[in-house]
């Protein structure tokens, strides 16, 4: 999935996020947890293990 498949889903679901702003925050890595699970759910992960 590109950044700019991933910015369109959000838009879809009501996240107004550009290609460039996904791309500067997953490479700053500073993102709100609530984005991260945005982005899971519009890549269809709906399981999420933390185990080690």
């Amino acid at each position: 999935m590109t950044y700019a498949d991933l910015a369109e889903r959000l838009t879809e679901k009501g996240a107004k996020e550009s290609e460039r702003n996904i791309a500067n925050k997953i490479s700053r890595g500073s993102f709100t947890a609530a984005f991260f699970m945005m982005c899971m759910d519009v890549i269809g992960v709906h399981d999420l293990s933390l185990e080690t």
